[in-house]
């Protein structure tokens, strides 16, 4: 199972469940031969089933019998750590005991104290790591990025001297993209994309190549210009080639506005095609919109941006609405009434549930929330990209405690089960933690990859979804939720 900056998808082992019994024999005759090849230890335990019982209990048996040898902790806790399952923490302990100046085995043990939520036992295990192997760059970012939450300025010191005590790694480039990535304003990040751009050249680096993906459509929004050119320096990729396209476009696109000719500006950028990665569909749209406005068809204007409204609200969005509303002689009691029209007429009914609650034996179905506003996610434990959001969702309900607004996560992964309360615990998360799968969560709600969130209103149906929320839009998850609540907000 992974996890990316995008959707992370739940994969299961390819068995979880035992052999049959000559594939069992034959794999154990291999260990019997040899109980130090890691090879045949993992051909046995996915024999034997990785979640069985019998695999934990005949490898403690296995180290009692062989005390000395590091390969059968190892073998299994190496199994378990990139099945991402709770088993591993124990069994890689003991191989650390034994071999403390293993650098791997203290970098797994940091990936799983994070998968727990322990997080400082993972900054921990990720600093042993780098002191047992200083010139491994992949144990060295990992520690590093343990300081990303801090003073962000010191951090961006640390950043850089790492940059230069690994001037030819790609987790340098890594560390540097990170930076660009999390700055809070345009400027900072086309400083640290440039400076990524200078000193890891993208077309040797795959961080710095994905970092001039993002300074690419930065530039396409301040100086298309300067875009093209960066984009003829990135070669013919399919991306690049979109890119260039968009850029030549914007460019022509100006140029018409210059001369007022807005009609032959809309005709130019309904052509745009934006590649399914981006950063630059809202500067689209916003400029579309405004050439519509400009061009006389202000009604246009206003329905696009109504629609847009209603799935994904914002404050810059409503105040252009409210605008191009009263241009048309629409007041902001009609533009409510105009939105809530939109949602209606898009909302669906939220596929039923009825699933095991990790808290008790018991269970919560969809129908208990009747008459709550739900936030629903889909998410497993090992999944940063979920568990990057968890803490977003925690400082926008905390706006709204003692409303009738209930938090629900439901884990899609069964072998990480074991992760779920420990990791809610160490974090002080307050999602209700239900029991799921990928099979639940593609069939009854079209999850292909974690995280995916819905917003249901208090009669079970479906209002918003496919949103992500980071430190940058709060306000979009909180103009929701309130809207549901139908408590002040501005489409209210």
């Amino acid at each position: 199972m992974t996890c990316s900056a995008g959707h992370a998808l739940a994969q299961t082992p390819v068995r979880t469940g035992p052999a049959p019994a000559d594939e069992i024999k034959k794999a154990r005759l291999a260990l019997d031969t040899n109980m130090n090849n890691m090879a045949a230890h993992k051909t046995y335990i996915y024999a034997m089933g990785i979640n069985t019982q019998q695999v934990v209990d005949q490898y403690r048996e296995w180290m009692k019998k062989y005390p000395e040898n590091v390969t059968v902790p190892l073998s299994i806790g190496t199994v378990y750590y990139n099945a991402e399952m709770p088993q591993a923490g124990e069994f890689l302990l003991r191989a650390a005991a034994m071999e403390p100046g293993n650098a791997n085995i203290w970098s797994m043990l940091s990936g799983d104290a994070f998968t727990w939520g322990q997080m400082d036992l993972a900054t921990e295990y990720q600093q042993k790591a780098t002191l047992a192997d200083p010139s491994n760059a992949r144990y060295a970012v990992s520690y590093l990025r343990s300081f990303e939450d801090g003073d962000p300025d010191v951090y961006k010191q640390k950043v850089f001297d790492f940059v230069k005590r690994f001037p030819e790694s790609e987790s340098g480039a890594q560390a540097l993209f990170g930076l660009g990535e999390h700055a809070a304003n345009r400027t900072d990040k086309i400083n640290y994309f440039e400076e990524l751009r200078k000193l890891y050249p993208p077309q040797k680096f795959n961080w710095s190549a994905s970092g001039m993906i993002a300074l690419a459509d930065i530039y396409l929004q301040t100086d298309p210009e300067k875009a093209l050119a960066l984009i003829n320096e990135m070669g013919e990729g399919k991306t690049w080639k979109m890119r260039k396209q968009i850029a030549e476009s914007l460019i022509q696109i100006n140029k018409l506005e210059q001369t007022q000719n807005y009609k032959d500006a809309l005709v130019e950028i309904n052509q745009v095609k934006l590649p399914r990665f981006n950063y630059i569909n809202d500067f689209i749209f916003l400029k579309k919109t405004a050439l519509l406005e400009k061009s006389g068809d202000v009604k246009a204007a206003y329905d696009s941006l109504a629609v847009r409204f209603a799935k994904l609200p914002t404050d810059e969005l409503y105040t252009l609405l409210a605008l191009y509303g009263k241009k048309i002689g629409i007041d902001k009691n009609q533009v409510t009434k105009d939105i809530e029209t939109i949602r209606k007429n898009t909302a669906v009914a939220a596929s039923p549930f009825d699933l095991g609650l990790y808290t008790s034996n018991g269970k919560l179905n969809l129908k208990d929330l009747k008459g709550k506003v739900v936030l629903l996610t889909f998410w497993f434990p090992a999944c940063s990209p979920c568990r990057a959001e968890f803490p977003h969702f925690e400082a926008v309900l905390n706006k709204f405690k003692g409303d009738d607004v209930v938090y629900v996560g439901i884990d899609v992964s069964p072998l990480q089960d074991g992760y779920v309360i420990p990791l809610i615990k160490n974090n002080k998360y307050s999602f209700i933690p239900l029991r799921g799968n990928s099979e639940f969560a593609l069939k009854n709600y079209g999850v292909q990859g974690e995280p995916e969130n819905f917003l249901i209103d208090k009669d079970g149906k479906i209002i918003f979804s496919g949103f992500r929320i980071d430190n940058t839009n709060h306000r979009t998850l909180e103009l929701m939720i309130a809207t549901l609540l139908q408590k002040g907000g501005q489409n209210n």
